[in-house]
């Protein structure tokens, strides 16, 4: 037996499985580890892609907006912004004149505490920083509709700006192909009418992981945020143990989409054959924060089991679900086919993600290893365990004692990609 050690929380699970049944251990392409990562994010910044240096776009006594991850996505934020606000200063930008806003896109607003943990003490202590709360209609700006008939709807710290400045990190998203570039702006600093209207079309075909062109999401936020677009995008690529393997900087699109190409690389796996179970860690805190980010692991670990099989995530999930529509819908569908029918009715954030968790249980039963209450699991179509010999004994019990397993210690970020033979 071969014993394995699994991110849950900010601790480790322990569990043994016979390492003859393996069949696949998924990580990421060894990219190097870049050393130097502060001298590397400053010659990013006057050397970037398809863009003036970022000096050359701002000017003395500019106001300058910067967008920032949340707390549900790990960028290192705490590393880059301090260079950032220090390399403002040296163009005649104070500190006075700069302030952060947070991406929260339809996610709960930050406490205090958490902005000063993303960006560091030094940087909560020198600028104003703010949460972009998307229901609170007073701050945003309505700038035009898209094809698509999503209204654009910008925050306003964001749109009244000189100068905007886009920051973040890249990884494969389930149906806006990938995150990073202008997710910050849309969804990221947008209101909730117009981050649903984009999110309904998740249910068109072409919306799909590692997809941006003819990806009618990824589209319709590129046509939204050409109405406030980035002055400068700082995009960080980070490997399973959040190192920096990669920095792209530039012009919001085509830095982005290079961006994009490094993470494919990195994060996308082959295997040969998929798993009777795979055994899946989302990764620790924050990633598995919530059922609605651990979605995101459930998604990369589907790719590579059977029809029929079983997957163990180990997601901690210390904020339940992450959405009080979520909990609604789950209660009120007893039937898979039902919250569908109910998304493609009538589209609701956090309906949607019911729908996209939920979607992927017609493939394979998943168990869950969580702080989540065991009814409330059941009733979210998932089935409860509370240790790692419980799940693996229900899932030999079902696929049998020589299953075929696969195992995905960074679950977030591995996108398992099955061999055409």
């Amino acid at each position: 037996m071969q014993k394995y050690s699994f991110h849950y929380g900010e601790g480790f699970l322990d569990f043994s499985v016979d390492e003859s049944q393996v069949i696949g251990e998924l990580h990421m392409a060894e990219t190097p580890v870049l050393d130097n990562v502060e001298e590397k994010i400053l010659a990013a910044l006057d050397n970037p892609i398809d863009s003036k240096p970022l000096k050359d776009l701002v000017k003395a006594g500019d106001t300058v907006c910067i967008i920032a991850n949340d707390t549900t996505r790990v960028a290192n934020t705490y590393v880059f912004m301090p260079l950032l606000l220090n390399y403002l200063n040296a163009q005649g930008i104070p500190d006075e004149n700069i302030k952060i806003l947070f991406a929260l896109g339809t996610h709960r607003d930050m406490p205090h505490e958490e902005m000063v943990s993303e960006v560091g003490e030094e940087v909560a202590r020198r600028v104003k920083m703010y949460n972009s709360s998307c229901k609170k209609s007073e701050d945003f700006v309505h700038l035009g509709e898209t094809s698509f008939g999503t209204p654009v709807e910008v925050n306003k710290h964001a749109v009244e700006a000189d100068v905007l400045i886009a920051t973040g990190s890249v990884v494969h998203h389930f149906f806006a192909g990938f995150g990073g570039g202008r997710k910050a702006v849309l969804p990221g600093v947008a209101s909730f009418d117009c981050v649903r209207k984009n999110h309904s079309l998740m249910l068109n075909p072409e919306a799909m992981i590692g997809q941006l062109e003819g990806n009618p999401i990824y589209d319709d936020q590129i046509e939204g945020v050409a109405m406030c677009p980035p002055t400068f995008l700082l995009n960080v690529v980070l490997n399973g143990e959040k190192e920096f393997t990669g920095i792209f900087a530039g012009n919001y699109i085509t830095a982005h989409k290079a961006a994009c190409d490094f993470v494919n690389k990195q994060n996308g796996v082959e295997i040969g054959e998929e798993a009777d179970i795979v055994i899946a860690t989302c990764g620790g805190f924050p990633k598995d924060i919530n059922i609605y980010q651990s979605q995101k692991t459930m998604d990369n670990a589907v790719k590579a089991v059977k029809q029929g099989g079983v997957v163990i995530l180990l997601a901690e999930c210390r904020e339940g679900s992450g959405s009080p529509v979520f909990d609604e819908t789950v209660k009120t569908h007893d039937t898979l086919q039902s919250i569908e029918d109910s998304v493609r009715a009538d589209f609701q954030i956090g309906r949607h993600k019911a729908y996209a968790v939920t979607r992927l249980m017609k493939k394979a039963d998943f168990y869950l290893l969580s702080k989540i209450d065991d009814e409330f699991a059941k009733t979210a179509f998932f089935t409860p365990v509370h240790s790692m010999e419980e799940a693996l004994e229900k899932a030999y019990a079902k696929m049998g004692k020589d299953a075929k397993i696969i195992l995905m210690p960074h679950g977030s970020y591995t996108v398992p990609i099955l061999k055409t033979k």
